[in-house]
């Protein structure tokens, strides 16, 4: 299921009547007799939309609307009129109503109204989130957090924002860490000042140092001076993503200066002060990294000082639809694509898919659909990869057109003394076989290096975008490569070409 619908009206027939089209449409549907009542629910902030009755008894329509815009409740309305009032409209319309039907209305109408309505405000949403993140004016109440799991680490981070204390958000991949971060920067006292972003995964091992700390120009090597990232954070935020993938020598280093308030550029004579407020991320159990020698104690509790835990995906269910929603909003924007709404089905299998990969994984499911939709309802069969992997939705990947047969053994052949019939070989592109010439399950070796050549292929060498991708860091995707014996020739991309995107990055 997903948003939920408030329907205000004072005749209980009428109500019922709403309420059963709603729930077939796929929402939520809350039933109330009264203005006041409608207010009050309104203020609970768990209503997507309100059907707002422009005639009852204690407080009429038109009051509603005043007081939503009075107390700056912004939930859409599609106001309701039993005569068609052309006056009525106007004003209900100019007082902020998003739409209006005559009662009776037909099913069809109210449904057109109440997609319409939801895309609007999911649009609406996307574009503030995106300005107030730019401006790092980010807030902790423009996150979705529909469920009780969420709201406890709002509540967490509302706390934490009103002071300096340093923040360990801990969470699985794709949680959305870096989001939280932002609206506990943009919840507090240094709202407007930078907020520095450092991927501690994707540094470069010979670079990582002259990044962080910066370099004088009297450095080995320097052509210029150069700021760290710890000093373009003075007077703002300092957000460590995946500090568990620091090297041991950049933890002595960030411990010195978080301890002195002091960074000491590379070739510089004398530190620099700079005030930063830190806030670091992992994926990863960093008291498990301490145990085995592979992270620092002493950093450790400096920067466990107020630990908040996100929760996976399949642990707060209730907010798939609103991030399906916002997702579509913004895809559907930038691909200049007019998809009005989500399918009830689609957003039941959404609410019912255990989400691996978190948020980032439904953002990524979200823009495959926008892209793969030909109407303007995103339904089920947009969502492939999703709908194979839950029980009920049997939806299978369109196929591609078949190549031409091509034999791949044409002699006759013995497995364990059995005669094996001409094997033929006819693929889709872009797909990856399971099993071997033998009909045996290939290797995770052997998947993995056609993987990771297929995707440096497919991004021509330019390995953040592929480690990006891949969920990886890019210390890991490096480390793979030599694992599995993979360079350039190999490989299939341009000379040197890999090699100058590692550098770059």
């Amino acid at each position: 299921m997903g948003s939920t619908v408030l329907i205000a009206d004072d005749d209980p027939v009428q109500c019922r009547l709403l309420e059963a089209m709603v729930r077939r449409f796929g929402y939520h549907a809350r039933l109330v007799d009264s203005g006041e009542a409608a207010l009050r629910e309104l203020e609970g902030g768990k209503i997507d939309l309100l059907v707002l009755d422009l005639v009852m008894p204690d407080l009429d329509g038109m009051g509603v609307l005043g007081r939503m815009r009075a107390r700056g409740l912004q939930v859409p309305v599609i106001v309701q009129t039993a005569h068609g009032s052309i006056d009525a409209v106007i004003s209900a319309m100019k007082a902020g109503a998003a739409d209006f039907v005559v009662k009776p209305v037909g099913a069809e109408r109210l449904q057109a109204s109440i997609r319409n309505a939801l895309k609007h405000r999911a649009l609406e949403r996307e574009v503030r989130v995106l300005a107030k993140r730019a401006a790092g004016q980010l807030g902790l109440r423009d996150l979705v957090a529909r469920g009780p799991e969420m709201e406890r680490v709002v509540r967490l981070a509302e706390k934490a924002a009103g002071s300096t204390i340093p923040v360990l958000i801990e969470g699985e991949t794709g949680t959305g860490k870096q989001m939280v971060a932002h609206a506990i920067h943009g919840g507090g006292e240094r709202r407007g000042r930078p907020f520095v972003a450092v991927n501690c995964g994707t540094l470069p091992e010979a670079e990582a140092e002259r990044i962080l700390f910066g370099q004088d120009k009297n450095a080995a090597g320097a052509v210029d001076k150069q700021a760290g990232k710890l000093a373009e954070a003075h007077g703002g935020t300092l957000f460590l993503d995946n500090v568990g993938e620091l090297s041991p020598v950049l933890q002595v280093k960030l411990l010195d200066a978080l301890r002195s308030g002091e960074i000491e550029p590379l070739g510089a004579r004398r530190a620099v002060r700079t005030d930063f407020r830190l806030i670091s991320s992992t994926s990863r159990n960093l008291i498990d990294l301490v145990k085995a020698g592979q992270f620092r104690e002493d950093l450790y509790y400096r920067l466990h000082v107020f630990p908040i835990m996100l929760p996976a995906l399949r642990m707060r269910r209730e907010d798939v639809a609103d991030l399906a929603w916002h997702f579509l909003a913004r895809f559907g924007a930038e691909e200049g694509k007019a998809i009005r709404s989500i399918s009830a089905e689609a957003l039941a299998l959404l609410t019912a898919y255990d989400w691996p990969g978190n948020v980032r994984q439904l953002e990524n499911a979200m823009y495959r659909a926008v892209i793969l939709a030909e109407g303007d309802e995103i339904g089920v069969p947009d969502l492939p990869q999703i709908a194979a992997r839950v029980d009920g939705f049997d939806v299978r990947i369109p196929s591609a057109p078949l190549l031409p047969p091509k034999p791949v053994h044409t002699g006759p052949a013995m497995i364990t003394g059995a005669p094996l019939r001409e094997i033929i070989t006819v693929r889709e592109p872009h797909t990856m076989t399971m099993l071997d010439a033998r009909g045996d399950v290939r290797t995770l070796e052997s998947l993995e290096t056609d993987m990771l050549k297929f995707a440096i292929r497919h991004h021509r060498g330019q390995m953040t975008e592929v480690a990006r991708k891949l969920g990886i860091g890019r210390s890991t995707l490096y480390r793979k490569l030599k694992e599995l014996g993979l360079d350039e020739a190999s490989i299939g991309v341009r000379a040197g070409e890999v090699g100058e995107s590692h550098q770059a990055a």
